[in-house]
């Protein structure tokens, strides 16, 4: 077999294994409510639902974990209801709520077919994570809580972490921003400018700064005010319906998060089989500000 025929068989079958690493495919859920639900998966074997956060925002920030995590694994990453291109005609009370939200992933799964998967819901997505294991604790594997907003409301009753990781100056600007919004700017320099002066205390390594101000900007306020409003009203606690989840739980979170260390604490002590991992110099996106180790950890957790 001469050279130039055996650097084509090498490189086709690169070609191969590339192709089923990054195979993805994308396309869309019916909703129970007609609606549809936009996903995009990664990678192939076994499932793992990737549960944004926001409330409010799309998943495009996410398409660089789903990535890495779907090296090993088939990732889905999906648009909530209202965001991205999960379109909905109207936003209210009765086309966004937590139910509806939970009762949307479920349909995902029965769409894609997947009897049981794994999940990893980041900060409200692991709020959102938390109660779908409520509802559906049929449907899922392992759980993978991931700078968690918590498992109840405490997150709105303790300080504001992300203030109190702002320099007077960058809570000027914010200030400054959050006025100018609230009187009708919705811009885009409008909210950049907000984002700009919030995001030094979302990220220990401050490289990160303009990456997630641009991911600030992206949020819909009236899908987030309504889910709050949702949660406050139906007094969100998931801890005594958890405390029976006997699935292995994997939290984690930055040692330094704007989700204070006593949240991953009090989730921890609510799930029966679960491990706290604290990461060293890091914030609120442990795949930025320590990516070795939380791609490592995570995956040692799914596979183990």
């Amino acid at each position: 077999m001469n050279n130039i025929l055996m650097k084509k068989i090498f490189l086709l079958g690169f070609l191969l294994i590339a192709s089923n690493i990054f195979a993805q495919t994308e396309g869309f859920a019916l909703n129970n409510d007609g609606s549809t639900t936009y996903y995009k998966t990664f990678g192939k074997g076994e499932p793992l639902l990737i549960i944004n956060g926001g409330p409010g925002m799309n998943s495009n920030g996410f398409e660089d974990m789903a990535k890495v995590l779907g090296e090993s694994q088939q990732t889905i990453i999906y648009d909530q209801r209202g965001t991205g291109k999960s379109k909905l005609s109207k936003l209210d009370a009765k086309t966004i709520s937590m139910k509806i939200m939970a009762d949307d992933i479920e349909s995902l799964r029965k769409h894609l077919k997947i009897k049981k998967w794994n999940i990893l819901g980041h900060s409200f997505g692991g709020m959102l994570g938390s109660y779908y294991a409520t509802i559906y604790p049929n449907s899922i594997n392992k759980l993978v809580l991931s700078s968690s907003g918590g498992v109840d409301l405490s997150l709105l009753k303790g300080p504001n972490l992300i203030e109190s990781n702002l320099s007077q100056i960058e809570k000027d600007s914010m200030n400054y921003w959050n006025d100018k919004i609230e009187k009708g700017d919705t811009s885009h320099k409008a909210r950049l400018g907000r984002g700009r002066a919030m995001a030094p205390a979302y990220v220990y390594d401050q490289k990160f700064v303009p990456i997630i101000a641009e991911r600030l900007t992206q949020g819909n306020s009236t899908i987030n005010g309504l889910l709050w409003s949702d949660m406050q009203k139906m007094n969100f606690d998931c801890k005594t319906k958890l405390k029976d989840f006997k699935n292995s739980v994997l939290i984690i979170q930055g040692k330094e998060d704007i989700i204070s260390n006593e949240i991953g604490e009090l989730t921890h002590q609510t799930f029966p089989n679960s491990k706290l991992i604290l990461l060293e110099h890091s914030k609120h996106y442990g795949w930025l500000d320590a990516r070795e180790k939380y791609f490592l950890d995570i995956n040692s957790f799914l596979k183990s």
